[in-house]
């Protein structure tokens, strides 16, 4: 049975799957939004994954071990996960709160996280964007 959407756009740049976190990160969305990009990995056969977290005000335990686990799970499946856009005080609270991302690869940005899966932007004017 597939699994049920979450309402997270998950969107596909070649063999890479691009997709972020909100704050209504609930046990239940949290499943659902897992279930939902590993049956998108292995059904688009992404070897890539990025997830911007630029929007994302606050973070807990929580929503931490939910990104360890999707990175792991992704893994497993044969994908690289990279987080994209963490905020300073997001950066910060995982710091005080003496939460480590074990595992999990950052980019400053989502440009910066395509660009290490792989996604290049081809030059102004030379034409469309494409996946090298």
């Amino acid at each position: 049975m597939p699994p049920r959407p979450t309402g997270v756009p998950i969107l596909r740049l070649g063999d890479v799957l691009v997709t972020g976190l909100l704050n209504e990160l609930d046990d239940r969305s949290a499943v659902a939004f897992t279930d939902e990009l590993t049956e998108r990995i292995e059904g688009d056969r992404a070897r890539g994954v990025l997830i911007d977290i630029s929007r994302l005000e606050v973070i807990d335990s929580f929503v931490a071990r939910t990104l360890m686990e999707l990175t792991t799970m992704a893994r497993l499946l044969g994908a690289r996960v990279i987080v994209a856009g963490m905020r300073p005080a997001v950066a910060i609270t995982l710091v005080e709160l003496g939460i480590q991302l074990t595992g999990v690869e950052t980019a400053l940005n989502a440009e910066q996280g395509l660009t290490a899966l792989g996604w290049q932007r081809t030059p102004e004017g030379a034409g469309h964007d494409h996946v090298r």
